[in-house]
Parts: C-alpha cells; sequence; structure tokens
C-alpha cells in the first residue's frame, strides 16, 4: 500500500541551507519537475526575499551551490535554477531509486520541510537509512497510508515500529505498573534498549499524527 508522508530533514550541507543560515525572512521552494533522473544536480527553485542582490551575493558563497541562472524575477521573487556542489546532501536521488515522488519541497527553519508519495513502507525506511548513513537528521511529521487500495490501515507506522508497540503491549509495557522493562522488551525481539526507545517514541508520534492530529497543508 502506498504512504504519503512529510518529513523535515537538516543538515549544514543540505542544498541551500547555507543561504538559509545568513538570510533572515527568505522563502524556497522546489518547483515540481517531470525530470527524475536520480543522478540530476540541477533543479528550479522559487525563491522569495527582498534584496536580489543580496541574495545573489549568498549564492555565490553558498558551498552547495556550483552555478546558478536566473530564469526571471518579479516582486522579490525569483526563479533560478541552480546546480548544486557534488559535496551537497540531496535525498532526491534515494526517493527516486526507491520509486518515489517529491510532492512537495520548502524551506523550514534551517532545513527542508518535504512531503513524499512512496510506493510501500519499506521506502520510507530505505530512505530514513540514507538519511542516517548520510548524517543527515530526518523527522516524521506526519505519516498515512493511502487506502484506497482497500488494504490494512498503516496508521503511520513503519512495520518495525508496528512491530515494537504490538510487542510492547502484549507484554505489558504500557501496564500501570509495567510488567516488562524497556530491556525485557528490546531482548524479545532482538534490539538495544536505546534502539527500542526510540522506535518505541517514533512509533508514538506516528500513530498520534495518524490518528488524532489533524493534518494542515
Amino acid at each position: 500500500m502506498s504512504i504519503t508522508t512529510k518529513i523535515h530533514i537538516g543538515h549544514e550541507r543540505l542544498a541551500l541551507v547555507p543561504t538559509l543560515q545568513n538570510l533572515e525572512d527568505i522563502a524556497i521552494r522546489v518547483i515540481t519537475q517531470g525530470n527524475t533522473d536520480p543522478g540530476s544536480t540541477v533543479f528550479p527553485f522559487l525563491i522569495e526575499y527582498r534584496d536580489r542582490d543580496r541574495l545573489e551575493e549568498m549564492l555565490d558563497a553558498d558551498p552547495t551551490v556550483q552555478s546558478y541562472e536566473l530564469v526571471d524575477w518579479t516582486d522579490q521573487t525569483g526563479i533560478y535554477y541552480i546546480e548544486h556542489t557534488p559535496e551537497t546532501k540531496l535525498i532526491s536521488s534515494v526517493v527516486t531509486d526507491v520509486n518515489g515522488f517529491l510532492v512537495h519541497t520548502e524551506t523550514k527553519g534551517n532545513g527542508w520541510l518535504v512531503r513524499l508519495l512512496l510506493p510501500d513502507r519499506e521506502a520510507l525506511n530505505t530512505i530514513w537509512e540514507y538519511a542516517n548513513e548520510n548524517d543527515i537528521s530526518l523527522d516524521i511529521i506526519e505519516i498515512y497510508g493511502n487506502t484506497d487500495t482497500g488494504g490494512e490501515s498503516s496508521y503511520g507506522l513503519t512495520d518495525e515500529q508496528r512491530t515494537a508497540l504490538t510487542t510492547a503491549y502484549e507484554n505489558g509495557y504500557f501496564g500501570e505498573p509495567r510488567d516488562i522493562s524497556l530491556n525485557e522488551v528490546a531482548d524479545e525481539i532482538g534490539l538495544s534498549s536505546t534502539a527500542m526507545s526510540g522506535r518505541l517514541r517514533r512509533g508514538m508520534r506516528n500513530l498520534i499524527a495518524a490518528t488524532i492530529i489533524d493534518r494542515k497543508e
């Protein structure tokens, strides 16, 4: 079953993050395009900022920018094609590799807020692993299954998170008082207590986001 997820990613060498860190009140959005070449390092961006000269001064100094070309500038908003340097951290390639699609990508804070359409939860796990391997922070804000296929709802959970929560529940971890410790729950599925704690925490966060928090665009 396909899933839709919203994630926030952060790293000092993600695309245009150095520019974000140096300019206040700047907003950047990736313009969705048909190009799905996993090796592409050139993307169109819509950038809102009051001072074009200052913006381009920062683009010149940004270590994630190899080159840029202005397409249009109107009312403090520019459209640029930007080519990234080889050192730039990107997730577009791994998203394409798992047959996913970047539905919407915009800056938030000193990182990127990304909405993804993915074929299944295993695809999200692959992206998560890629982020970990590249020291990219990845926070899942919301995740939910697209249930038009009539399959079982994911309730925002990966398979691993569902297993962790189910094991903890069935063994009395959520009881008052608890019937089993975190270490014992972790032993049940062969995890360290630290990994088990993180999986339970992320699972509960995703479950809450998918069931009782209103999703807002």
